[in-house]
C-alpha cells in the first residue's frame, strides 16, 4: 500500500477571494502580523500499488480530474 498526498492551488496571479477573507476575517478577530493566506485543497490516497506508480497515478488523477490546468497548479507526494 502506497499513500500520496495531493496538493492544489491557485497559480501565482489567480485571485484567491477565499484566501483574501479568510484573511480580513482573521484581521478583525484582532489576529496581528498576517501577510498572506492562501486557500489549498489536499488529498490523501491510499492506493494498492508500488510507489512509482502511486505517482503517475496521482498526477493523471489530477490531470483528468482534480485541478484545472488554467488556474490550479498540483503537487503529488509520495510518504
Amino acid at each position: 500500500m502506497t499513500v500520496i498526498d495531493i496538493r492544489i492551488e491557485l497559480k501565482k496571479g489567480v485571485a484567491d477571494p477565499e484566501g483574501s477573507n479568510t484573511k480580513k476575517t482573521l484581521e478583525s478577530l484582532g489576529f496581528k502580523g498576517i501577510t498572506s493566506v492562501k486557500s489549498v485543497k489536499c488529498f490523501v490516497l491510499d492506493l494498492d500499488m508500488p510507489a512509482d506508480e502511486a505517482k503517475k497515478a496521482g498526477e493523471e488523477y489530477c490531470r483528468k480530474l482534480l485541478a484545472n490546468p488554467v488556474v490550479q497548479s498540483y503537487t503529488v507526494t509520495v510518504r
